[in-house]
């Protein structure tokens, strides 16, 4: 009987999530700034004395995902990640910025100038320039029953970067 139950709770919370259109929140992600470093310390991924570049970004957000929340919603893990070509025929994401919601009150995003959490440093040959960043917003709802579910909103931004925004 426990498990029914347990079947039942996952599918009505999920079938929620379709009904609010939970795949498909929009998202403006814009005006993203690049904020290049170059350092030999260790601390910042350096070996042997030789400098890397060290890349966070400024960023404004606005999105509402008040459409993940119901009844089963514990809280929502939200992250801006960027893609990446780090060579022909891979493609890599990164990290910059997460936050945990843990209410419908605050589910509303809107930020400017927002300075990433997290940094990446060094693609393939030690240079950022001329490289296209993909941004996307995802998401996780973490039930207090079932399965987590994974998505990411809908818009994108791309930035080509330019090594002129040293620091």
């Amino acid at each position: 009987m426990g498990i029914v139950m347990v079947v039942f709770i996952m599918a009505s919370s999920y079938y929620q999530l379709i009904n609010n259109n939970a795949f498909s929140v929009p998202s403006n992600i814009d005006n993203v700034k690049t904020l290049i470093n170059v350092r030999t310390s260790r601390y910042f991924g350096s070996q042997r004395g030789k400098a890397k570049e060290n890349m966070k970004i400024k960023f404004d957000l606005n999105t509402d995902l008040t459409p993940l929340f119901n009844w089963n919603t514990k809280q929502v893990f939200v992250y801006l990640t960027a893609e990446y070509n780090s060579t022909e025929k891979i493609t890599s994401e990164v990290t910059f910025w997460d936050k945990i919601i843990k209410s419908k009150d605050d589910a509303v995003i809107d930020v400017n100038d927002l300075r990433s959490k997290y940094s990446i440093w060094d693609i393939e040959d030690g240079k950022f320039e001329g490289k296209d960043l993909v941004f996307k917003l995802h998401w996780n709802v973490q039930p207090w029953v079932g399965l987590l579910t994974y998505g990411e909103t809908v818009g994108n931004y791309t930035l080509t970067v330019e090594n002129k925004n040293k620091v």
